[in-house]
């Protein structure tokens, strides 16, 4: 997983997710990551593809690709 730390006990993760097209798909899948416990931050880009996710300690990849699974995308891989 490809992670950097920017404070203490705040780790950002960007994401590359596929599918995504406009406004309402990026609320889509930033509405789903938010909800996973120590979630702080998410932004969803749909011109890249790309979704930066800031939380307390690293997620579970796993957990990551069923969200996005449940907004109805497919989770490429870590950025």
């Amino acid at each position: 997983m490809s992670a950097q730390t920017d404070t203490p006990g705040s780790v950002t993760a960007v994401y590359k997710v596929s599918g995504m097209s406009c406004g309402h798909c990026e609320g889509s899948v930033s509405g789903e990551i938010s909800q996973l416990p120590g979630v702080t931050s998410v932004q969803a880009v749909a011109a890249s593809g790309e979704v930066t996710v800031v939380s307390e300690a690293p997620l579970d990849e796993e957990a990551v690709r069923a969200a996005v699974d449940e907004a109805g995308f497919q989770l490429v891989g870590t950025v």
